[in-house]
């Protein structure tokens, strides 16, 4: 099994190091059975991030065929500026990404069923703009979940939203709880806590899925 984390020119570190980190201590509480690696559209690359040209290395091109998750990080820059001035601002590099030749080799991996597409922050964005999860449930960072229901999403204000084949969370920090949800998934509570453990990070909040008893309003 496998967990391709995809890089992108301006990516956030955290959306990539978060989850890495933990599905990486997670494959080491199974015995390796997760390969966990950096990935790109373009296949083996240098990529710089958003965050003051830190540069992280992809070693693979993402491979849609193969069984486990896709990770989609968000993007690191100004959230304001004018375009037009050249200004690199998180919705320019979330859209430019959505219209590269990632966005194909993503829908493919949404195609697949043996493969679960995780958005980390922005990542959720990108997948919109990409006209990838109409009609689907997600969640991003606070500041776009405007963005996210004007593109068909059905937005959800919670921490991690598990839609099945498609898992999303909020800001950057979630990216932790984001990939310790996936490990629960797959290998169990006590896998899950015992990277909890190591890391000495508590998940925050509730796991929303569809399809459950809707609550009274208040």
């Amino acid at each position: 099994m496998s967990a391709q984390i995809v890089l992108f020119d301006g990516f956030d570190p955290l959306d990539v190091i978060a989850p890495f980190e933990v599905l990486a201590a997670g494959s080491d509480a199974v015995g390796g059975e997760l390969t966990v690696e950096l990935v790109s559209a373009e296949g083996p690359r240098p990529v710089v991030s958003g965050t003051h040209g830190l540069v992280f290395t992809a070693t693979a091109t993402l491979d849609p065929e193969l069984p486990g998750y896709v990770v989609v990080p968000g993007a690191s820059g100004p959230v304001e500026g004018d375009p037009d001035d050249g200004a690199e601002t998180i919705p320019v590099l979330l859209a430019r990404f959505a219209g590269s030749a990632a966005a194909e080799l993503l829908r493919r991996a949404l195609d697949n069923p043996a493969v679960t597409v995780a958005g980390v922050c922005g990542g959720a964005l990108a997948l919109a703009m990409a006209g990838l999860i109409e009609g689907r449930h997600a969640v991003t960072h606070h500041l776009g979940m405007d963005v996210l229901e004007a593109t068909g999403v059905n937005a959800v204000r919670a921490r991690v939203v598990d839609d099945g084949d498609l898992v999303t969370c909020g800001g950057v920090t979630s990216g932790l709880d984001l990939a310790l949800h996936l490990l629960d998934r797959e290998h169990g509570p006590a896998v899950a806590h015992a990277v909890e453990e190591m890391f000495e990070h508590e998940r925050r909040g509730i796991v929303w899925r569809p399809g459950h008893r809707e609550p009274t309003p208040f």
